[in-house]
């Protein structure tokens, strides 16, 4: 598919999934089925347990996780000992966790693997830059954990691919509605502000920057601690900076000023957003401007019609529905064409 050629653009990729089996190890296979490792080094990890059999919750089947010979791949020890592939041992972290230390190897032959790595996104970041500098991987590639997008934050990943589903809900109608809001959100343009980096050092507080880009101080350490009518401070400001998240209550608190209104309001990335679709939209409809500070690439999203219980939804619907509503490719992954 077209956009296995794009991902060579980047030099890290998120695969997030929107509920627990959504596809996300079969869109995983699929990619790492097609790069060109001759040309390539690719470097693989999960933030969760991911190529089990049998799901721990549902207790249903799950697909097992591939590897071709020359992938570089960091798991627990628990799963390293498990494996079934050939591989060389590259390192063993300091970092310890539930399942043992981290544990980096490449594949030398093709085979079974579960992956189990980094949990937090410091740790992320590290592992990331311990493969591009230790190893000179070209691609690393993050298996996300169940909802978790923030660790598929563009703090991480360049790039994102997104999986969604009958999992998700069995009318389709509310998984594009569902998919169509994230996928929304993840494209939220990026500040045009100067001073990325200076508001990316803050961590606490809301800051007001001028209409010339001037940054004032912290005019409230937090959403929380706005009163009534605090928001007069902000009104001189171009541009408003949430250094937390953007919740319903500070929307509607803008939203219902209008002198406010119009202004920019900048968050770190589109994890950090809360609020529900109808009130972001009416927002912007409004006139207000939300934007980011780090942005990620949503390459595509991947479909799963197949429910935990077997119920099986309409692809095609499915997938012409999505198209319908978000600018990317749409796939199901197992109907067009994969095979391990």
């Amino acid at each position: 598919m077209p956009f296995i050629e794009e991902l060579l653009n980047y030099g890290t990729l998120s695969i997030a999934g929107l509920e627990k089996n959504t596809g996300k190890t079969e869109t995983l296979n699929y990619i790492l089925s097609r790069l060109p490792i001759s040309r390539i080094r690719v470097g693989v990890t999960s933030t969760g347990i991911d190529g089990e059999r049998v799901d721990q919750v549902t207790r249903s089947s799950k697909p097992e996780i591939f590897l071709k010979e020359g992938v570089i791949f960091t798991t627990s020890e628990k799963h390293y000992r498990e494996r079934k592939l050939l591989s060389e041992l590259l390192n063993i972290s300091d970092i310890t966790t539930s399942l043992g230390r981290l544990v980096t190897a490449k594949a030398l032959s093709r085979g079974k693997i579960m992956l189990s790595g980094p949990v937090t996104t410091a740790s992320l970041k590290r592992w990331i830059i311990s493969l591009k500098k230790g190893f000179n991987v070209d691609l690393c590639i993050i298996d996300g954990a169940l909802s978790r997008l923030s660790l598929a934050s563009p703090a991480v990943s360049e790039a994102m691919i997104l999986a969604t589903g009958a999992s998700l809900s069995l009318n389709i109608r509310e998984i594009v509605n569902k998919t169509a809001f994230a996928a929304e959100l993840i494209g939220l343009p990026l500040s045009q502000t100067n001073d990325i980096e200076t508001l990316l050092g803050y961590d606490q507080g809301i800051w007001s920057i001028g209409k010339d880009g001037e940054l004032g101080g912290p005019i409230f350490e937090s959403a929380f601690t706005m009163e009534n009518r605090s928001t007069m401070k902000m009104e001189d400001g171009g541009a408003i900076y949430l250094t937390g998240a953007l919740t319903e209550r500070f929307l509607k608190m803008i939203s219902s000023d209008a002198k406010l209104i119009e202004k920019e309001i900048i968050i770190k990335d589109f994890t950090r957003i809360f609020v529900t679709p109808n009130l972001l939209r009416n927002y912007l409809k409004k006139g207000g401007k939300i934007t980011v500070l780090q942005k990620t690439k949503l390459i595509a999203l991947t479909v799963n019609p197949i429910s935990p219980n077997g119920y099986v939804l309409d692809s095609n619907r499915l997938i012409d529905e999505l198209s319908g509503r978000v600018n990317i490719p749409v796939y199901d992954i197992i109907k067009n064409g994969y095979k391990i």
